[in-house]
């Protein structure tokens, strides 16, 4: 699968968070999050690994108990079943690898 990147093709699952899933696999899915300065991504658990890397803006991401301010160039890996929530500091984009593929997110 190739695909080629536009500004078309965003959902709002969350007031302030667009999303937009790039490409899959059998096994895995990469999705880019376009996240507005004030959102709140609210606490909440899945059976997906997601590691995620922040291209752009300021985030607080809280695995659990621990809070972690995320910059432009960190990355994380939250494991399957871990509570987790974010709360975006500045506009940000992060890229995040979903594994298994989150069908809910499938184009």
């Amino acid at each position: 699968m190739f695909a080629n990147h536009d500004e078309t093709g965003y959902s709002e699952p969350v007031e302030g968070i667009e999303m937009k899933t790039l490409a899959y696999g059998d096994k895995t899915l990469l999705v880019r999050f376009k996240m507005t300065k004030g959102a709140l991504l609210p606490a909440h658990t899945h059976p997906h690994e997601q590691i995620g890397y922040l291209v752009s803006g300021c985030i607080n991401l809280y695995i659990g108990s621990e809070c972690h301010n995320a910059v432009p160039g960190d990355s994380w890996c939250i494991e399957s079943g871990a509570e987790h929530r974010a709360e975006v500091l500045e506009d940000s984009v992060a890229i995040e690898v979903f594994s298994p593929v989150r069908e809910e997110y499938l184009p």
